[in-house]
């Protein structure tokens, strides 16, 4: 079974992310992709529309990879990646920002959700990958079933906290006390050995 990510940028970003992300997180990024596609088809989502959800879920996790490392947090880095990969595929500046959005705000619980369509259904579907099943209704949905299995966990939960983690180790400005990765770093802090908690990315 292939997985169509709904157009031609879409595909493009796919084969991007692929070159820099770790196993575990690439497949976690699409899993979310599939799951928040599944929503939005439900809720009649046009194509170019589609096609941005496909991207910022391909990208929301991309600033975790070394590549884009920087000062700011990994939800940032990653939305200045996607945005900068659209601009090179020429999107209308309306799209980017969008998509922009979507990536920066998917670990902002209670903002994500009220600010448009592509930043909520984002959220969604992290947060479904992430056990909150119950937000997608994917009962007798066979062909989604398959789909998912097609990308193994392979310790998601472990792997994203832990790259987030390394991040703020090396830079804390990247985790501030009251976001997510401030959190992830904080109880690492109190307790090295502890296994990370990953709900939110």
């Amino acid at each position: 079974m292939e997985v169509s990510f709904g157009g031609t940028a879409a595909d493009a970003a796919y084969a991007h992310v692929r070159c820099l992300l770790v196993p575990a997180i690439l497949n976690h990024s699409v899993r979310v992709w599939l799951l928040a596609d599944h929503l939005a088809r439900r809720e009649g989502i046009d194509t170019p529309e589609r096609e941005s959800l496909a991207v910022a879920c391909l990208f929301h996790d991309v600033g975790t990879a070394h590549q884009h490392d920087g000062p700011q947090r990994f939800e940032v880095e990653g939305a200045d990646a996607a945005s900068a990969f659209l601009s090179r595929h020429r999107w209308p500046a309306p799209l980017i920002k969008g998509v922009w959005e979507a990536i920066a705000l998917h670990t902002s619980p209670g903002i994500a959700e009220r600010m448009g369509r592509l930043p909520r259904l984002v959220r969604v579907g992290v947060r479904a990958d992430f056990g909150a099943t119950e937000l997608i209704e994917t009962d007798g949905e066979d062909q989604l079933a398959s789909a998912l299995a097609l990308f193994p966990r392979l310790n998601i939960e472990s792997v994203l906290g832990k790259a987030v983690v390394a991040q703020a180790l090396r830079c804390p400005g990247k985790a501030p006390s009251s976001s997510w990765p401030g959190g992830l770093l904080a109880a690492h802090l109190a307790n090295p050995e502890s296994t990370l908690p990953s709900s939110s990315a």
